[in-house]
């Protein structure tokens, strides 16, 4: 009968393990040495992506990989994180800043055959989907990544969503703050993804909010004499630099976060690196409003952006929208298209 209990609990330790091994994912967030392991150091090349539920350990929470997210099965998960591979095996980074990512376990993975690579990553709160922002770099942060916990009420002073609801106090639950340092340069870098549904009132009115607490972090950042480079899936447009289909905002998410609004308003200037683009190529992000599983020009808007400071803007010698794939209901590429700047540094 002993051998039998002992068994029975040795088995529930187990399983309560596991539980906790699929619900949780590793971070990654602290510097150990810092390096520049780029072959060509007069350039600088940055790229945003969303690359769309890069989950392949479980999280219980969002049912991914499974129903709850488009890869339905740990074979489908690691075939699209070899298809995220190819595109930054083509790419070739120094910085990429990476939303969507479960955790380091997925970082590890993207980088496995890329040498020069580290991965960063410090846990969101977003424990509703897991899903967190994070970077591989060829160049180690001075420190390690932090976040910000500050909650801003919302709707903010001056607010343009037309939220009529109750208030409420929101935070930035995925995003991370680090700085590096390129020739003497000193850059903070703040990758960000703020919340969903750019048409939503409620979502716009608590996502001005997340861009006051991010403003916030940038101004202090901006008083030390740091340069900025803002990047993320805004999940808003902009309507300064409008995109292929012209969408315009509802909210001030974007004029926040370059200083035209805001607590600090007109104390700091960041500028988009979109408008070195033809209005054209301006689109990131597919969404297939009709349900057809088919992509027509007229469902692709611009949601990722990168912004930064004048020195930074001034030193851009190209910047593309990496557009090489095809979106369809099934593709096991991300349902979001890198952006590409290059800097001569």
């Amino acid at each position: 009968m002993f051998f039998l209990i002992s068994q029975i609990v040795y088995m529930w330790f187990l399983f309560l393990l596991f539980v906790i091994t699929i619900s949780t994912d590793t971070q990654c967030p602290t510097v150990t040495t810092i390096e520049d392991r780029r072959l060509n150091t007069s350039t600088y090349r940055f790229v945003q992506y969303n690359v769309e539920w890069l989950f392949t350990d479980y999280y219980a929470s969002a049912n991914c990989p499974g129903a709850g997210c488009p890869w339905v099965n740990s074979t489908e998960a690691q075939t699209h994180l070899e298809y995220i591979t190819k595109v930054i095996e083509i790419l070739e980074p120094d910085t990429m800043n990476i939303c969507e990512v479960e955790g380091c376990d997925e970082l590890n993975q993207l980088i496995q055959k890329m040498d020069s690579y580290k991965p960063y990553l410090i846990q969101g709160k977003d424990t509703s989907t897991g899903q967190n922002v994070g970077m591989i770099t060829k160049i180690d942060p001075e420190i390690s990544l932090y976040r910000s916990e500050e909650r801003i009420e919302y709707p903010i002073p001056k607010s343009t969503c037309n939220y009529t609801g109750e208030s409420s106090t929101t935070g930035v639950s995925k995003h991370y703050i680090t700085e590096i340092m390129i020739k003497n340069i000193k850059i903070a870098v703040l990758g960000i993804h703020l919340l969903a549904y750019p048409t939503d009132v409620l979502r716009c009115a608590e996502r001005e909010a997340q861009a006051q607490v991010i403003q916030n972090i940038i101004v202090k950042y901006i008083q030390k004499g740091y340069e900025i480079i803002l990047s993320g899936d805004f999940n808003d447009f902009d309507g300064d630099v409008l995109d292929v289909n012209n969408n315009r905002p509802i909210s001030s998410v974007l004029d926040i976060l370059k200083g035209n609004s805001g607590i600090y308003m007109n104390e700091y200037q960041l500028k988009t690196v979109g408008d070195k683009m033809q209005q054209t190529m301006r689109y990131s992000d597919w969404y297939d409003k009709n349900g057809n599983c088919k992509s027509v020009p007229t469902e692709f808007s611009q949601i990722d952006h990168i912004l930064t400071t004048s020195f930074l803007y001034e030193n851009i010698i190209n910047v593309f929208m990496y557009q090489s794939y095809e979106e369809y209901c099934g593709t096991y590429n991300s349902d979001h298209y890198p952006l590409v700047v290059d800097f001569l540094l």
